[in-house]
């Protein structure tokens, strides 16, 4: 066969397959093209796929679906995962799709814009299940009370429980409320929350003035974090979010949930996102010249920085709570100086204490700071000064519990300890029955004679016998050191 050779005489050359482009390549994107993706998408097609922006507690318009939380909730909310620039988004579908996006399903559906159709109210059955509340036993109520002919009847409402100081059966009522359980279940609806966190609130509290923290700290678990979107709603008229959960629940909750898994830097925690609220809606009603409102605000915001400091003496930051407590700016005078002068004597800065009611000259000296002063001798041993204090106070208002619970133990201290106690008797037989009361008289029985266990069971048939009080009648056996 004939081959053609070359002109050139040389061997076979191949012939090059690359070839210059003759035009810059077109404006064409594919799936290595990264969009970005904080640019809004474009008006003529939906993405397949969508990433919805982090939610905030305070920015949140949209309602969330009615579901239970989750069985082991985190009060500290999860940062909602945000796409890195780098990512490339899912190409779009080739199939057409309505502009409007779908929603989540289970999500209260919200009415087209113009509509008065209101939005699907959402669903709190999760916090009426019986397994959430534990039973409450009655050993350690003393046998005086347990046999007692004053025991009130399953069927008596719970006001009039609340009334007359029955608060163990008052929590027992709120959960046969709760659960539909009683005898004449009027379990509240599921989606009336009003109702709902008005016995919850009843139940927890009840349980907390009972000694029975530990299991209000357990059953509160079932709330789950309260930030959450779920517990907010958007008022249609006015278009502002506000929280579902009264502030008394969401102030206790703070406390019982940080004691229920153990970590009182929760409650730090808490207590400062309830402030961040606090102050913002202090703001609105400044700037709407609400001034009941502003003074709501402020009492509150001023009982959290409190709290905070009580918190972190609990937590044994002594350095950190006296820190906190000079940087709090509270009002001149009134119940929250009275509140941080007593947390200055738990941290032992008497000097302090005494910094916060003495206020100059030119003004009298209330009852409030009569009392500080007269703790203030007591906590530097001045007894015999402190006593001549609370002899002023007991006859400026005669039958004061509290100036006469504190005279007693002074007197116990100056070495009177007959005329403390008689004192201390004279006040149970007029009667009175305070837990502070009940457990300064057993001490004095523990200290003046070896027959004290049975003076103590004398003087708890003596309260059972009592009329039932708001102070609370059912009393426990830690209250007469049983």
């Amino acid at each position: 066969m004939d081959r053609t050779q070359p002109e050139d005489g040389k061997g076979h050359k191949r012939t090059r397959s690359a070839v210059k482009a003759t035009r810059p390549r077109s404006s064409t994107k594919g799936p290595l093209d990264a969009a970005d993706p904080l640019a809004p998408p474009p008006a003529t097609s939906q993405p397949s796929t969508t990433i919805p922006p982090p939610s905030s507690s305070s920015t949140t318009t949209t309602t969330p679906a009615p579901t239970p939380p989750s069985p082991n909730p985190q009060l500290i909310p999860q940062p909602t995962p945000r796409m890195h620039p780098s990512h490339t988004p899912r190409a779009a579908s080739p199939l057409p799709r309505s502009p409007a996006l779908s929603p989540t399903p289970g999500t209260p559906r919200r009415p087209p814009p113009g509509s008065t159709a209101p939005l699907r109210p959402k669903d709190f059955s999760f916090l009426l299940r019986p397994e959430i509340f534990h039973p409450l036993t009655p050993l350690n109520i003393p046998p005086a009370f347990r046999n007692s002919t004053k025991q009130p009847p399953p069927e008596t409402p719970l006001p009039e429980l609340l009334e007359k100081g029955h608060f163990r059966a008052a929590a027992i009522s709120a959960v046969q409320t709760l659960t539909g359980t009683g005898r004449t279940p009027q379990q509240p609806d599921p989606s009336d929350h009003v109702r709902i966190f008005d016995l919850l609130y009843t139940r927890w509290a009840c349980l907390t003035l009972i000694n029975s923290t530990d299991l209000a700290a357990q059953e509160v678990k079932a709330l789950g974090d309260l930030n959450s979107a779920f517990y907010l709603s958007e008022d249609p008229t006015s278009g502002k979010t506000h929280h579902l959960v009264p502030w008394g629940l969401r102030v206790l909750n703070v406390r019982l949930q940080a004691i229920g898994f153990g970590d009182l830097r929760r409650a730090v925690m808490s207590y400062y996102e309830l402030a961040r609220e606090a102050r913002v809606k202090l703001g609105e009603a400044m700037g709407e010249h609400d001034n009941s409102s502003r003074e709501l605000w402020r009492e509150r915001l001023e009982d959290l920085g409190v709290r905070v400091a009580g918190t972190l003496v609990e937590m044994g930051d002594v350095k950190g709570a006296g820190e906190h407590l000079r940087g709090l700016k509270v009002g001149d005078g009134g119940k929250m100086e009275m509140m941080r002068a007593l947390l200055w004597l738990r941290l032992g800065d008497v000097d302090a204490a005494r910094g916060c009611v003495m206020n100059g000259e030119g003004r009298g000296v209330t009852r409030g700071e009569k009392v500080v002063l007269a703790l203030c001798d007591m906590a530097d041993g001045e007894y015999e000064e402190a006593v001549a204090k609370w002899r002023e106070l007991e006859e400026e208002e005669e039958g004061d519990e509290m100036v006469m619970v504190n005279l007693a133990v002074c007197l116990l201290y100056v070495g009177r300890m007959q005329e403390g106690r008689a004192l201390l008797e004279g006040m149970v037989d007029a009667g009175r029955s305070s837990h502070t009361l009940l457990f300064n008289l057993t001490t004095m029985y523990e200290l003046c004679t070896e027959r004290a266990r049975s003076l103590k069971v004398r003087l708890s048939e003596k309260v059972a016998a009592m009329e039932e009080t708001n102070d609370g009648w059912e009393k426990t056996n830690a209250d007469f050191k049983l």
